[in-house]
């Protein structure tokens, strides 16, 4: 009861997260509630796709680094550029993303209670915030050398063609790689000035991986993306997922070994070489692990082998790093 002897009022209701967010994440914590349907919009209550966008980035940062053996402070900042350009860039992606999917959030379990479906973002407000985004992650881009700022501008193809994937094709996890691993084309040409074949090899082998752990994640959706009739390299390989998962992990290390292999073995830096194909081993053993653990009726451990891609995407760049230290 209060002072005056009567009941106080409820509290405003405070509107739910969403159902794959990390726990205690510091979105639902410590952001001004105006604040959190934007900020989930831009998934910054679920890092994981940041990471997974940022990764390539810095492979072919690395990657350059290593093949011209020319590190130098400028690549400081395209390293913290393309860290923030990811950041946003992945927010203004999920945000066309749930604008373009609103129709069919509402009537997935994971998904119905994100900003749009559950009313609160009007898709006005939505685009707003998407463009704020892009415009910041463009004067961002706008630092970078010419070739790397036209690579940049291109990338809007697949960001904007992916969201309507799912629609027309059972592979919409091959337009999804192409737009998250375009970072290893951008930050190999920042650091160099133009495009190499190896950034190209590089970004094949990021679409592979892509492929690997997106089908993973996509599991979870299976039964409702039935229902409504959504297309997904999950529902395409059913029972058949751990031999194409196999297939995705041998692409991805043949492709990123290639890619090694063209950048450095023309310099004669044997042991950088070494201990960079050490990487892409160490990287294949954890992808391994995954296919070993993966149930596609588990979703809890679906949505952890998913999040775990950060690590492994993390392996090859710390032996790329080892091996400019030789």
């Amino acid at each position: 009861m209060s002072a005056s002897g009567s009941k106080p009022a409820d509290p405003a209701p405070q509107a739910p997260g969403i159902a794959d967010a990390v726990d205690g994440n510091w979105v639902d914590r410590y952001a001004p509630a105006a604040t959190r349907p934007y900020l989930r919009l831009s998934r910054a209550d679920r890092p994981i796709g940041t990471w997974l966008l940022l990764l390539p980035c810095w492979w072919g940062l690395a990657l350059a680094m290593l093949a011209g053996g020319d590190p130098r402070w400028g690549d400081l900042w395209i390293a913290v550029g393309c860290g923030m350009g990811a950041w946003l860039m992945r927010g203004a992606g999920c945000t066309w993303n749930d604008i373009t999917d609103r129709g069919i959030d509402g009537s997935v379990e994971r998904t119905r209670q994100r900003p749009i479906p559950s009313g609160q973002v009007s898709v006005k407000q939505a685009l707003a915030w998407g463009i704020a985004q892009s415009l910041v992650a463009f004067a961002i881009l706008l630092t970078f050398n010419l070739n790397a700022i036209l690579l940049g501008i291109l990338a809007l193809l697949p960001v904007t063609v992916y969201p309507f994937a799912k629609r027309f094709t059972w592979w919409p996890q091959v337009f999804l790689g192409l737009a998250f691993n375009w970072g290893a084309l951008l930050a190999w040409t920042a650091h160099s000035g133009s495009l190499g074949w190896p950034a190209v090899l590089l970004y094949l082998a990021g679409i592979a991986w892509t492929l690997f752990y997106d089908t993973i994640y996509a599991h979870q959706d299976t039964e409702d993306d039935a229902l409504i009739g959504v297309k997904s390299t999950a529902r395409l390989f059913g029972a058949d997922t751990p031999d194409w998962l196999l297939k995705f992990q041998i692409a991805t290390a043949t492709l990123m070994t290639a890619a090694i292999t063209l950048a450095l073995v023309p310099g004669g830096n044997y042991l950088a070489y070494a201990i960079a194909i050490l990487g892409v081993l160490a990287m294949g053993a954890h992808l391994s692990r995954q296919r070993a653990q993966f149930d596609p009726d588990d979703n809890a451990r679906l949505l952890i082998l998913f999040r775990s891609n950060r690590n492994a995407g993390l392996i090859p760049l710390i032996f790329l790093a080892a091996a400019m230290a030789v």
